[in-house]
Parts: structure tokens; C-alpha cells; sequence
């Protein structure tokens, strides 16, 4: 699994007909304390996120097995918006919810 944010979508008319009806999401991976790494995905949004939450993202084969993406051509998944992140003993680190 990989920690990302929400950055953007994707409306893709044309597509694989068994990519109709899914939200594909621009999704930026992120660090455990919420720093850029400077790489980017499209993935199928499972959950309803939002704009700038943080969230859990699937590849491979994981992401052919979330929700609704069973015998889809899926490379990333969002499985889970992150309400929060807990580090060793440092303070709660804040999510793209909380505090962006």
C-alpha cells in the first residue's frame, strides 16, 4: 500500500467499457509526513474521495482486487481515505482533511 493525495481527475470519454461509471482520480504519493515524492498516478476511485484528502492506494494485482475493479483493467486502486497518521512516538502528523 501507498499513501497519496488527491490532486486532480481524469474524464476520459472513450474508454474500456468496463471502465464505465468509475471516477479515475490523479492521486500525488506521498511520505508518511505528508512530503511530495514528486510521483503521479490515475487510479479508480473505490471510495468516494475527495479533492486533497489523503489517501490508501493499491497497485498490481491488489488494485484488481478492491472493490468493484474484479476483472477491470486496474492498475491503482484507492481502497481507503486516511483520517489519520501515527509515527513511532512523534505527534499526530495531519492529513490533506485536517489541515490543508
Amino acid at each position: 500500500m501507498l499513501l497519496a493525495r488527491v490532486v486532480g481527475t481524469v474524464v476520459a470519454t472513450r474508454k474500456d467499457p468496463r471502465l464505465e461509471g468509475k471516477k479515475l482520480l490523479v492521486v500525488k504519493i506521498i511520505s508518511p509526513d505528508g512530503k511530495d515524492t514528486g510521483n503521479y498516478l490515475v487510479a479508480v476511485d473505490t471510495v468516494d474521495a475527495g479533492f486533497r484528502e489523503t489517501v490508501l492506494l493499491v497497485q498490481g494485482g491488489s488494485a484488481r482486487m478492491a472493490a468493484e475493479c474484479k476483472d477491470r483493467p486496474v492498475d491503482a486502486a484507492i481502497v481507503g481515505v486516511v483520517d489519520s497518521i501515527h509515527l513511532d512516538e512523534q505527534e499526530e502528523l495531519a492529513t490533506a482533511s485536517a489541515k490543508r
